[in-house]
């Protein structure tokens, strides 16, 4: 779908906060609220505003230790891919999982309070999936950005 400007700084906006009134969002759009309404409705309905969360500060809720896990799966078949990624879904402390290319299969980002939780979900739950081959851990030392908010471009790109 192509986007105009007034919808992508729309998204924008809502990316920096979505918690604003529909008039606040007119006002910086030089826009009516009925026309910024039917922008939001129609995006929502195309599907390019998927859901809106409330992101959570890690620390306030001792979930800061962040791991990168790299994953080897033993064999590359179908049925492992797919058992794989259905019990990652399954792992509250994976907030993020990427399929990828290179020497590792996939790309885990894990939250949890410590090291000691850390080695319980591994033990526990991770290495219980059956068709991991080798796991290596990474350890964030400092989040230098953390946004959910995907770029959309403006003028000509």
């Amino acid at each position: 779908m192509d986007l105009d400007e007034k919808d992508k700084k729309l998204i924008k906006l809502l990316q920096d906060n979505c918690k604003k009134t529909t008039k606040e969002y007119a006002d910086s759009l030089e826009l009516s609220k009925t026309a910024v309404y039917e922008r939001i409705r129609r995006l929502e309905r195309q599907g390019i505003i998927t859901k809106y969360v409330a992101l959570i500060d890690k620390e306030a809720v001792q979930r800061d230790f962040t791991v990168l896990c790299h994953v080897r799966l033993v064999q590359h078949t179908k049925e492992n891919v797919l058992r794989f990624e259905r019990e990652i879904l399954k792992l509250d402390e994976v907030s993020e999982c990427f399929h990828i290319s290179g020497d590792y299969d996939y790309i885990l980002k894990i939250n949890v309070k410590n090291m000691k939780e850390y080695r319980e979900f591994m033990v526990a739950k991770l290495t219980a999936i059956s068709n991991i081959g080798s796991t290596q851990s990474s350890f964030s030392i400092k989040e230098v950005k953390n946004s959910p908010s995907v770029f959309v471009g403006f003028g000509d790109d």
